[in-house]
């Protein structure tokens, strides 16, 4: 049997704790300092590595069958889901538009198609240049969130960089010296973060891969200039990270493999806060920030429990 890798499931539970804060933070970052920088921070990499960890893990061709039963059928059952708790629960005006998916569920979407897409891509010449000029291109067209087409292209380049990642050629970086000069590289950039005043005129949106320059208020130039700028941020965001997080199996790495559970009903919970009260956009206090970091990694934990979990896997296996 192949030996588990303990650094990607230490990874996932690192990303899908950093999910669930920007989520939570979305209503309110705006209002505080640090959680304003902490959300530029959040989206400036955890889905690009979310997403780069799944390509790591699609190295084989899947059969149809798998991709039906483990996506697809759950995606069309989670919009369902949604759409009656936003209609009938929260009051939200919606509609069943299993075209336009709603909130986290476009990554269940996104998913099927990279899987199904990769290996033919991958028979393109120069594939990897060729996916970056298209996710360039694609913020200059505004499509709104149709089949989550920006976002698949955007991010496609992060899923097929997965797919030819070899956890082995970490091996010459994973020093003393190489952590302590990660760890440094990391310091710079979040002192840069704390102290640039530039990106404070843009939105965190340019990380979203979902929205044209136009709808983010830049010229055709400066967003691919600035988009540019995210790939490369986010690339390298992935892979430092990858060389100072623990490769061995911690207490906590069990979380690893219950990450679909904490992604699908944090979404739920979150959407209940969002349009059901008005509590997570009334913090503004250092305090109350606190609080709330402190809430969701407690509703991690609490969304990972076997209750959940088992729910989520009997919906990957109705077929």
């Amino acid at each position: 049997m192949k030996q588990r890798e303990y650094l990607f499931d230490n990874y996932k539970v690192l990303l899908i704790v950093l999910v669930v804060i920007g989520h939570f933070i979305e209503p309110c970052y705006d209002q505080n300092p640090f959680l304003y920088e902490l959300k530029w921070g959040i989206v400036a990499f955890h889905m690009p590595a979310f997403i780069f960890i799944s390509g790591y893990f699609s190295k084989k061709i899947p059969s149809v069958r798998k991709l039906v039963s483990g996506l697809v059928i759950p995606y069309f059952v989670y919009e369902v889901i949604y759409y009656l708790l936003y209609t009938f629960v929260l009051d939200k005006e919606t509609e069943l538009y299993f075209t336009r998916p709603k909130f986290t569920l476009w990554y269940l979407m996104a998913l099927c198609v990279w899987r199904l897409l990769a290996p033919l891509v991958k028979r393109i010449p120069y594939y990897m240049p060729v996916l970056l000029m298209a996710g360039l291109l694609i913020g200059l067209v505004g499509i709104g969130n149709f089949l989550s087409i920006p976002r698949i292209i955007f991010f496609f380049p992060f899923f097929l960089a997965g797919t030819e990642f070899d956890s082995s050629w970490l091996a010459r970086f994973r020093n003393r010296r190489g952590y302590i000069g990660v760890l440094g590289i990391l310091a710079g950039m979040a002192w840069f973060l704390f102290t640039d005043q530039y990106h404070h005129r843009l939105s965190v949106k340019i990380f979203y891969g979902r929205y044209s320059y136009e709808e983010l208020g830049l010229s055709s130039i400066e967003g691919i200039l600035i988009r540019i700028i995210c790939y490369g941020v986010s690339f390298l965001l992935i892979y430092l990270f990858m060389l100072v997080l623990p490769t061995e199996k911690k207490s906590y790495s069990y979380l690893g493999e219950r990450t679909m559970a904490v992604y699908i009903f944090h979404g739920l919970i979150y959407s209940c806060l969002k349009y059901g009260s008005s509590i997570l956009g009334s913090v503004e206090s250092n305090g109350e920030s606190v609080l709330l970091l402190l809430f969701c990694m407690a509703l991690v934990w609490i969304v990972s429990r076997k209750p959940f979990v088992q729910v989520t896997d009997k919906i990957a296996h109705l077929m």
